[in-house]
């Protein structure tokens, strides 16, 4: 699943291209919004909230989340399209370009007024204007007993981050992913590493967290049964979820994370 600097990157890709022109054709191909028509309106803008695209028309918000598959592309006139046809889910033209939304987990359209109901209940955004570290700690250890790892990723406590960041913000403060939030030492020292990391990755194509884009990229994501980087024990792996929904793969070092 993408992280929210993707996301991040998504949006001010569209937005760049998109932002003060017309809509010329419109074809939303979900059951529930296939009516909707902006055509004629003004694309206003195109800006992210965590890991949620949101696409300013008229009076009217698309909202759409990539989840495992979902990608934004622009195509000039007359481009062939990377994905086949059938993916599509939002085509959205203007004289200029065609945006096309394909094989979205989530796509809806509501009143730009009332955006606070697909995304009021997420925590502060990473990557937004009103970032808020105060408030992204308190939601953080508002319950003591809860691990790091699922805290890290609840969007209702930080918005943005996914199970990259998660395992490499774990490694690099030198916690375990299943070392409650309650007896992490300085959980200020952790948001303010999530927010800097994440964004110094939010305008490169290729993310790193270990500060090269050469060799490793990741101290620990994915490097299960190679060396640390730091120590050289080996890598290990497991899972971490609240249930099978949420259940994602773990990385950590042994001897680093305690």
């Amino acid at each position: 699943m993408p992280e929210g600097d993707t996301v991040y990157r998504t949006a001010t890709n569209l937005n760049t291209a998109l932002a003060g022109k017309t809509v010329v054709r419109c074809d939303i191909r979900v059951p529930a919004f296939a009516t909707v028509d902006v055509t004629g309106e003004v694309i206003h803008d195109v800006v992210s909230h965590g890991k949620h695209l949101l696409m300013r028309i008229g009076e009217l918000t698309i909202h759409s989340h990539l989840k495992m598959e979902g990608s934004w592309h622009l195509y000039r006139d007359g481009t062939r399209w990377r994905r086949p046809e059938w993916q599509a889910r939002a085509i959205i033209v203007t004289d200029d370009w065609t945006a096309v939304g394909f094989q979205l987990g989530l796509l809806e359209v509501v009143p730009t007024a009332d955006e606070h109901s697909v995304v009021g209940y997420l925590g502060p955004d990473l990557l937004g204007p009103t970032w808020d570290a105060a408030e992204a700690e308190r939601r953080l250890t508002a319950d003591p007993s809860r691990t790091v790892g699922l805290a890290l990723l609840d969007q209702r406590n930080l918005a943005g981050l996914g199970n990259v960041y998660r395992n490499e913000l774990c490694f690099l403060r030198g916690i375990l992913p299943t070392r409650p939030i309650g007896e992490v030492p300085d959980v200020a020292r952790l948001v303010d590493l999530a927010h800097r990391l994440i964004d110094a990755n939010k305008d490169r194509v290729d993310r790193t967290t270990t500060g090269t884009l050469r060799g490793a990229t990741d101290w620990v994501n994915r490097r299960d049964g190679k060396p640390c980087l730091r120590c050289g024990t080996r890598i290990e792996r497991g899972t971490l979820g609240d249930d099978e929904l949420t259940l994602r793969d773990i990385y950590w070092c042994p001897t680093c994370q305690t």
